[in-house]
């Protein structure tokens, strides 16, 4: 009896499979693009502004995840994730001739390197986004935020 249990159990997940996979093949085969209408019945047409207000809000938040990042990269031998380790970790590998090992540290401090330049060029960016926001009141006027100004 739990041979034609098996077997049962078997022939129903296959079955399940096929209906399931024709389904699908179906679906796939209706290569015509459909809008998904929102709640209120309409299409949505995507974003209605550039999102400053809420960029403007979390200028703050984004200035002190960039400060920490450089302060880690720039941090000494102790600190994981920094400039100074890595160098240290690609010395110690070339000291005990494990060329490959230096080969792929010394690939992942050049990436490091260019991070340090990315972020620093980042908080300039976000230096003039910020002026820019308490120029404009924290983006409530800009215009086509998808907002009324007031």
């Amino acid at each position: 009896m739990d041979a034609r249990r098996g077997t049962r159990t078997l022939l129903t997940g296959l079955a399940v499979t096929a209906v399931l996979a024709g389904t699908a093949g179906a679906a796939s085969a209706d290569s015509t693009p459909t809008a998904t209408p929102s709640k209120s019945g309409a299409a949505k047409a995507g974003p209605k502004g550039d999102g400053a207000h809420a960029l403007c809000k979390r200028v703050p938040k984004l200035d002190r995840r960039i400060d920490r990042a450089l302060k880690r990269l720039d941090a000494g031998v102790g600190t994981r994730g920094s400039v100074a380790r890595l160098e240290k970790r690609i010395d110690n590998a070339k000291k005990a001739n494990h060329a490959a090992i230096a080969t792929y540290l010394q690939d992942r401090l050049n990436h490091r390197k260019e991070l340090r330049t990315n972020l620093e060029q980042r908080k300039k960016d976000l230096a003039s986004v910020h002026t820019w926001c308490k120029a404009n009141d924290m983006g409530k006027k800009a215009h086509g935020n998808g907002k009324k100004a007031g």
